[in-house]
């Protein structure tokens, strides 16, 4: 596409001489604008052709000869993903493509779908519009209806809503009004919000893959294949990151985070193995008003992806305290001095009692007595307001800690180097600094127990779904499980909570779209169809 060159500062000032100085600030406008649309355009297609490139990968991986050799669970498992994939693809690619054939013409004609089993009861919602005078003046008479079906699901049974569109016309002016048609998630699709919810829920909070759920739904009265029911997770997956990034934006504008990791089995392409990917954890702080948690799924354990995720090194990074473990993934962090490490004594106290358990030895059991004696101070002043907290830290729990430290340090040079006991010892002292932290900030927890307990989803899932097929299905289960798991945190039925959600979405503006983040939602109230 040809471009013209932007005016330069002698074209501009040679027409404001001669007094047409309007004209080419218009031109100049133009250009620019030209120019932006370029950019937009080059960008569009520049994605345009890495998604197609991307479905084109997945579709040889799925079919070819390596899938084959799975076996028949893994390989249920693995197209699950796969057709989950290429629908957010599917999807992501339909808008761009929308976009760019925006005023060349009419839309391709969707194949229709079967009808849905005449043995499903029917639940029938009018929409009519709610003025049906002619802008004559005329009363408008009602000649007719549409009438679309949607499947929808409450557990153990399925229902159809039929929503019933009338057709009004005015005999005189001829005009024809109907009610629009209900916005959906997916559009024109078969699904009602309640249905996608239910498998959004069964699959990434009960942790039923969606081949089990093939086989539930086939005994409550359709089956519904797993290719279709994979389809609906990855358009889901695709409308409702914009949540997820804005919670992860207001996640980092807290000044304290809890952060932790743990594996989780990825497939690896085209080879019927699995390696070993990871899931991180990032929570708002313990004590923090806003209850959040935010997952990010990696294909390694690299200390690159927490600096990536908390924008390190760059102007926007976040600043503030980091609750951690002693993993050297997050040392780099630290170095800067923008970010403070927090320790977890609950990590100190484990490998104490560890020692304890395999050789009761006396010197743990001390250890495990100072503090145990740190947490009993910590359960009393929890509830308390923070200036009274940090009051009760500094003149009751300080103490305390200062005896273990020269307790430790007294003992330290008694005990073999490289045995157990030592490098128990050698973890406290050398993280004294970061385990103590929390007894001169209030905001700080003494342990990273509640991020832990947002990890814990995750183990139990992997005793079900055994791995993730793909490292986009994993980017997808860890945004669609941080909407789940910090509607619990809040206190929500997250079924509850994403019905809401994806009946609203849709319609919902974008400058709004805070109110729909779980700490911030309240469930609209519905009406009687």
């Amino acid at each position: 596409m040809a471009v013209a060159a932007p005016l330069s500062a002698e074209d501009i000032a040679s027409l404001e001489a001669a007094g047409f100085g309007h004209i080419g600030a218009k031109v100049q406008a133009l250009l620019d604008r030209q120019a932006h649309d370029r950019r937009e355009i080059e960008w569009r297609d520049a994605k345009i052709e890495k998604l197609t490139f991307e479905m084109a990968q997945l579709r040889r991986v799925k079919f070819g000869k390596k899938s084959e050799q799975l076996d028949a669970e893994q390989k249920a498992l693995f197209d699950e993903a796969v057709d989950a994939d290429l629908a957010a693809l599917e999807a992501q690619l339909a808008e761009l493509m929308a976009a760019k054939r925006k005023d060349t013409g009419p839309a391709a004609e969707r194949p229709k779908r079967a009808a849905l089993p005449p043995h499903l009861p029917r639940v029938e919602r009018h929409h009519e519009p709610s003025d049906t005078t002619c802008p004559c003046g005329c009363q408008m008479t009602r000649i007719g209806e549409d009438v679309s079906e949607k499947l929808d699901y409450t557990p153990g049974s399925f229902t159809v809503e039929r929503h019933v569109r009338g057709k009004w016309a005015c005999a005189k002016c001829r005009t024809l009004t109907q009610a629009p048609v209900p916005a959906e998630i997916i559009d024109k699709g078969l699904p009602t919000s309640g249905l996608l919810a239910h498998v959004l829920v069964a699959k990434h909070s009960d942790h039923l893959p969606l081949y089990r759920q093939e086989a539930i739904f086939e005994r409550a009265g359709l089956a519904i294949p797993r290719s279709t029911l994979a389809a609906w997770v990855g358009v889901c997956g695709v409308r409702l990151q914009p949540l997820v990034d804005a919670m992860k934006a207001d996640l980092l504008r807290l000044p304290v985070l809890h952060a932790d990791e743990t594996p989780v089995a990825m497939l690896a392409p085209g080879t019927g193995k699995t390696h070993r990917a990871y899931l991180w954890a990032y929570a708002s702080g313990a004590f923090e008003q806003m209850r959040a948690v935010v997952y990010d799924f990696t294909e390694s354990r690299s200390g690159q992806h927490p600096r990536t995720f908390l924008g390190h090194g760059t102007d926007s990074a976040w600043r503030g305290s980091l609750v951690c473990d002693d993993y050297s993934g997050y040392k780099a962090l630290f170095l800067d001095g923008g970010i403070k490490e927090a320790g977890c004594m609950a990590h100190a106290r484990r490998k104490f009692v560890e020692l304890h358990l395999a050789n009761k030895s006396t010197l743990a059991a001390t250890a495990i007595e100072f503090i145990g004696q740190l947490y009993g101070i910590e359960r009393e002043v929890k509830g308390l307001p923070a200036d009274e907290r940090l009051r009760q830290r500094r003149t009751r729990a300080t103490p305390v800690a200062q005896a273990l430290h020269r307790w430790l340090l007294e003992f330290r040079p008694k005990v073999p180097d490289g045995s157990a006991t030592a490098k128990a010892m050698d973890y406290s002292l050398h993280r004294w600094a970061a385990l103590t932290r929390y007894l001169g900030d209030p905001a700080l927890p003494i342990d990273n127990n509640f991020d832990e307990q947002q990890i814990r989803p995750w183990a139990t899932g992997r005793k079900n779904w055994l791995f993730a097929g793909t490292l986009l299905a994993g980017q997808r289960a860890a945004a669609i499980m941080s909407l789940i798991q910090t509607a619990k945190l809040n206190g929500h039925d997250p079924y509850a909570y994403l019905h809401d959600v994806l009946t609203r979405l849709p319609t919902h503006k974008n400058s709004t779209l805070a109110e729909l983040l779980p700490y911030r939602w309240e469930a609209a109230s519905r009406s009687a169809a």
